[in-house]
């Protein structure tokens, strides 16, 4: 009777630790118990909290437009931040930690799409520079920047494979080639994400938009999008396989009705492959305000449904709509929602909270914006980047580079001082005070060598010729004239589809007097999509595509046109001869009649085609040379390639690796990218190129089902103008 005493004394002090030490708090204990023990303390109020993210700060998206701006509820689960200042994001933390019961950390996102202060180029252009390195470092200084700034989570990256440069969207991923986007996006989710989440100066990526969605009829934003299972996994799936494969953290389920099924809505994507096939164990969100649109989708009848749909399909996290904290409590009470999915869905927010460490260090570095933001390292970066973005598409007679024999160049055109649009949509936050313009660039770059005359010649768009006069005085005072076109920023990105992708009557009417001029000139074009020119392609000697090449534009534009930076970008979307060729993309499959079925009006070849670029250097490829002629499924075939720089200047060549299956039980397009290398060749150089060819994974294609097939017979390698064929046997 005497131990009595003492033995509840031990108990009320263990209980006691247990109480003010619980699991969930022990950083030494596993993940998935401090998640188990932190979701047996909830309340049903707290765990539909965590479900729900809301907007902070001012909104610079006009299509995100939110009705009033909320009061930071401690126990929200993640907030839309768009401030800039460590100092609110730490005070906002501060009173979740502090103010809610269970003191869980709230995760703050932003739109942190190509660059958050330090803006790279877009990212159709980062690709056309293939080099992922270079993508990757671009990521990582993105995500030291947004971090530093007081974010956890950026919406990036897009990896919409798309094939109409119509739709505005075109400009937010990488091009028309599911390999190439799987690529990139491995390529960003490793810069952003790091080795390890909960590192300082790491935030959590996001794939969008799942799934689907850039191939709205006729490029329209949130429009119906028909796809079938074959084209699903064949075409749109890989890239976000691959990124699950590399460890994202979330995904964005899309704005699109996907083939009757939206979706945000869609219980096959988001949990029989996303979870279930693919093993994702982080949480999907919905677009801004995706669940709200099942109704106007017709999905839904009201706000309450569109809850039930898209959160047992398996959207975690709903984007601005409220309609999970409304209507969650209601639907688990009538048994709709069974607590288990609410459990289910908690975790796995938790799950990504816990990896990113918020739970140990949730409060980021207080510095000045000297110390976070443009630092000499990242402009370095975005210089090399946007001038490797940048393609050649046309140099007849030399034209380029401008030596120092030019004595005087004219700079013409509505770019000439801009800085807004050179930034491109979505910019983060990006400044246009902080880019380098581009007569800044030339300035710079050839002031000391060349006389140089500047005129604006036009607006991006209207009427008015007055400035013509101006700028043929400056045409006609120069030896070569560099004519500087393009698009508004505002012209692509979300809600931004054309149905026209030629440049505006005044830019194109500009050209073509410029051209009766009789001058050596260059058209420098900025876009964020391909863009038809079939009415001026004739006219300049150079074509060049900078594409929106942000912070640094003046700098990589200039050492360009200099010959400082040797052109190395290649095409990573087709350029039409017309918007009516449209959907064009070197990977569609053959025609039922061989060589017939094209428009009659107009050439059925492209303008420019995927992996076109010219460089200052000339490249000599060898012969192609296999290892074998016949492997097995269990084999490997090494393919290699001499590449020899036979000019006087350094540069750098990236050579891509087709593959084509003639015959195959579903029909194969008639060649698909599995393989690229970028080098560095001296003049004079060579170097070898290698490809190793692995069954399983290079010749292997889906079923609509998402099965791998592999089917023995004749295949065909192709790199540059060879082809060449190899057999797998059973």
């Amino acid at each position: 009777m005497k131990k009595l005493p003492l033995l509840f004394f031990t108990l009320f002090i263990l209980s006691s630790t247990f109480a003010q030490n619980p699991v969930y708090k022990d950083k030494n204990a596993p993940i998935e118990e401090r998640i188990d023990d932190l979701i047996s303390r909830m309340t049903l109020e707290e765990k539909v909290m965590q479900t729900n993210q809301w907007t902070y700060g001012k909104n610079s998206n006009p299509n995100n437009i939110e009705d009033r701006m909320r009061e930071v509820n401690p126990m929200i689960g993640s907030l839309l931040y768009r401030a800039t200042f460590p100092q609110a994001r730490n005070q906002i933390q501060k009173k979740a930690i502090e103010d809610s019961r269970l003191g869980i950390p709230i995760i703050f996102g932003f739109d942190v799409i190509h660059g958050y202060r330090t803006v790279f180029p877009t990212p159709l252009a980062q690709s056309c520079s293939w080099n992922t390195a270079l993508v990757k470092e671009s990521c990582r200084i993105s995500a030291k920047e947004a971090w530093l700034a007081g974010c956890d989570w950026t919406f990036s990256p897009m990896i919409d494979v798309a094939r109409n440069p119509r739709w505005g969207r075109v400009v937010e991923g990488y091009g028309e080639d599911p390999y190439l986007n799987s690529v990139f996006c491995v390529a960003a989710v490793e810069g952003y994400q790091g080795k390890d989440l909960s590192e300082k100066y790491t935030i959590a990526a996001c794939l969008k938009h799942y799934v689907g969605y850039s191939m709205s009829e006729g490029g329209k934003d949130y429009h119906y999008t028909d796809v079938s299972d074959q084209t699903l996994w064949e075409t749109f799936l890989p890239p976000f396989e691959a990124g699950v494969k590399a460890g994202v953290a979330t995904l964005m389920s899309g704005f699109n009705d996907l083939t009757g099924i939206p979706a945000s809505a869609n219980h096959y994507t988001l949990t029989e492959i996303l979870k279930e096939k693919w093993g994702h164990d982080g949480f999907v969100i919905s677009d801004w305000a995706s669940i709200r649109n099942l109704t106007n989708q017709g999905y839904a009848k009201d706000r309450k449904e569109a809850g039930l749909k898209a959160f047992m399909a398996g959207v975690e996290m709903d984007m601005m709509d409220n309609i999970y904290v409304e209507n969650l409590p209601q639907l688990i009470k009538e048994g709709k929602v069974p607590m288990e999915r609410i459990d289910d869905a908690v975790r796995r927010i938790l799950r990504i909270k816990y990896r990113l460490g918020l739970f140990e260090q949730p409060y980021v570095d207080e510095l000045t914006e000297e110390e976070r933001f443009l630092l000499p390292e990242y402009l370095e970066v975005a210089e090399q980047l946007a001038s490797e973005s940048m393609v050649l598409l046309k140099n007849d007679n030399q034209t380029l580079p401008i030596t120092s024999n030019n004595k005087s160049i004219a700079f013409i055109g509505p770019l000439l001082s801009d800085s807004v649009n050179m930034m491109g949509s979505w910019e983060g936050m990006g400044k246009a005070k902080d880019v380098y313009t581009i007569i800044e660039g030339v300035k710079a770059e050839f002031g000391d060598n060349a006389t140089l005359n500047f005129a604006a010649g036009c607006e991006f768009d209207g009427s008015d010729t007055t400035s013509f006069a101006e700028a043929r005085k400056a045409a006609l005072a120069s030896d070569v004239v560099v004519l500087l076109m393009g698009e508004k920023k505002g012209w692509s990105g979300e809600n931004s589809s054309r149905s026209s992708i030629s440049l505006p009557a005044i830019q194109e009417q500009l050209i073509a007097e410029m051209d009766k001029l009789g001058k050596p000139f260059v058209l420098v074009l900025s876009s964020g999509r391909p863009l038809e020119l079939i009415r001026i392609n004739s006219l300049p000697d150079a074509i060049l595509e900078m594409w929106q090449p942000g912070t640094m534009a003046g700098p990589a534009l200039a050492g360009i046109l200099s010959g400082k930076y040797n052109p190395s970008g290649k095409l990573t979307i087709t350029f039409p001869q017309t918007v009516g060729q449209i959907p064009m993309h070197y990977n569609a499959r053959p025609t039922a009649v061989k060589g017939l079925g094209y428009f009659q009006d107009v050439p059925k070849e492209p303008m420019y085609a995927f992996g076109h670029g010219l460089s200052y250097s000339s490249f000599k490829y060898g012969e192609v040379k296999l290892s074998t002629e016949k492997i097995s499924k269990d084999e490997k075939l090494t393919v290699e390639i001499e590449v020899t720089n036979n000019s006087e200047v350094d540069g750098s060549e990236t050579v891509l690796w087709f593959i084509s299956d003639p015959f195959a039980s579903i029909t194969r397009p008639i060649k698909e990218l599995k393989y690229f290398e970028k080098k560095s060749l001296k003049a004079g150089e060579k170097s070898i190129y290698t490809f190793e060819i692995d069954p399983m994974r290079d010749l292997i294609y889906p079923n609509s089902k998402g099965d791998k097939i592999l089917e023995a017979g004749d295949f065909y390698l192709m790199v540059n103008d060879q082809k060449v064929k190899f057999e797998l046997v059973d």
